[in-house]
């Protein structure tokens, strides 16, 4: 790998493009019309104006793709969001001779569909949520949530797509179809598919997640991270590995995420995600990508995610990597990552993205402390794209002194 352009924009992209450089690999940056500023284009190789503004250009596959080749770059690292689990782009690139940085395509298509991803789960004896299978209409998700008796409730999801859009609960009829109008339309905006399925609704479960790394063969996991703190079904807090979470209990995540990603033939870096409630553990979907909230993975295991991927899609196998399961790093210590995002609060309650011009960005410091951001003074934001500015992650010996260093921060 020689070349390799970087199909996003903001954190991510800087962020890959610092581990791209450490590699000694060249870094091509893409950029649409109205985001030419942003600091991923100042921190690789080159930077290519895209046709288009908006994330409508960063979705723009066929001239992503046209770019690579005209600049001779050998890879492509979606890093999330965006391409990053478009099949048919993996599959166009692998086509055009270019390393796609992530799962196969078959991959990417079977955890797309979450359907698909739950009948695999249940063939491989993971628990999931009872649930209806694959997409659904509104009349069968009402059927649903009778089924489940007075007090029931479910969770309308988006059968393709995640980071919180086009999913809500509903606890009664009319809420279940005021939700399954509004995700149909988030999801057919942000995802191209307005396809719904409605599972159980569990309100008091704990959200862990199993990051897991393989080669195609070989599955490990590289821990935990606890993703229960979110605001509007979006995690603002994660930390890692989970606190107060019994070994036993632990030990049956580890087990079903590997067992998932072995029957999958998984690899590339991906997420399994589970809810916990008690002793009870439930699968609710994979995500086949690099994850907002790698940072706390890096942190307490020391190892480099972005630099694991590319390794992999260079043809390292795991035993190479040294990274067979009894060669992964045991955590150390305990890692938050808070997310800072550029909001303004409404009336109802909600917090929408706010555009303006940063008149100062000063990222705290000091032991133990990581920003992983993309803002600088006299940067003018756009409401255009997500709203995320910066990660902060703090690192310490235990959670009550990471808990202590992320509140002194200033």
């Amino acid at each position: 790998m020689r070349k390799l352009l970087i199909a996003n924009r903001g954190e991510i992209a800087v962020r890959i493009a610092r581990t791209a450089a450490e590699m000694g690999i060249a870094t091509v940056a893409v950029y649409s019309q109205d985001d030419a500023a942003s600091l991923h284009t100042r921190k690789t190789d080159i930077a290519h104006g895209l046709e288009g503004s908006g994330p409508a250009a960063y979705l723009d596959g066929p001239q992503i793709l046209r770019a690579a080749l005209a600049l001779d770059c050998d890879a492509i690292h979606p890093g999330y969001g965006f391409l990053s689990e478009n099949a048919a782009f993996a599959t166009a690139c692998g086509e055009a001779g270019v390393n796609f940085v992530g799962p196969t395509p078959e991959t990417l298509e079977l955890f797309g569909d979450k359907g698909r991803a739950r009948a695999l789960a249940a063939q491989c004896d993971v628990p999931i949520l009872a649930g209806t299978e694959g997409a659904t209409t509104l009349e069968a998700a009402q059927d649903f949530l009778a089924s489940l008796g007075p007090g029931g409730a479910v969770m309308v999801k988006a059968v393709s797509g995640g980071g919180g859009r086009g999913m809500r609960p509903a606890r009664s009829s009319e809420e279940l179809t005021d939700a399954f109008q509004r995700c149909a339309s988030e999801a057919l905006a942000a995802f191209g598919d307005g396809a719904l399925y409605v599972e159980r609704f569990l309100p008091r479960a704990r959200h862990i997640e199993v990051q897991i790394l393989g080669d195609g063969k070989v599955v490990s996991h590289l821990w935990d991270r606890e993703c229960s703190l979110q605001r509007q079904r979006q995690k603002v807090v994660e930390i890692a590995p989970a606190a107060g979470l019994p070994m036993e209990t632990r030990e049956r995540l580890f087990e079903a995420a590997v067992t998932l990603g072995r029957a999958a033939h998984y690899r590339s870096l991906g997420t399994v995600e589970f809810l916990v409630d008690g002793e009870t553990i439930v699968f609710i979907e994979a995500n086949p990508r690099l994850q907002v909230e790698h940072t706390v993975t890096e942190e307490v295991t020391g190892l480099d995610l972005v630099r694991l991927q590319i390794e992999v899609a260079r043809g390292a196998s795991l035993a190479d990597l040294n990274l067979t399961q009894a060669e992964v790093p045991k955590p150390r210590g305990v890692a938050i990552q808070a997310r800072v995002n550029l909001e303004t609060m409404a009336a109802d309650g909600s917090a929408r993205p706010t555009g303006g011009v940063l008149s100062a960005f000063e990222p705290p410091s000091g032991p133990g402390v990581r920003v992983d951001g993309f803002g600088y003074a006299g940067y003018r934001t756009s409401t255009r794209f997500d709203s995320l500015l910066a990660k902060v992650i703090v690192h310490a010996q235990s959670g009550g002194l990471a808990t202590a260093a992320a509140k002194a921060l200033r």
